[in-house]
């Protein structure tokens, strides 16, 4: 499933879910990097 984060204030980053952790943060794999940062609320 593709996902939305932001990492920092300003950066968003799409990706497939790799998984959730505890603190409210999601990673995402972009290719071979994996990305961590908080959920993009849905409009």
């Amino acid at each position: 499933m593709l996902k939305t984060i932001t990492i920092g204030s300003c950066v968003s980053v799409q990706g497939l879910l790799v998984r959730a952790l505890e603190d409210g943060r999601i990673v995402v794999r972009v290719g071979q990097r994996m990305f961590t940062g908080f959920p993009v609320q849905a409009a």
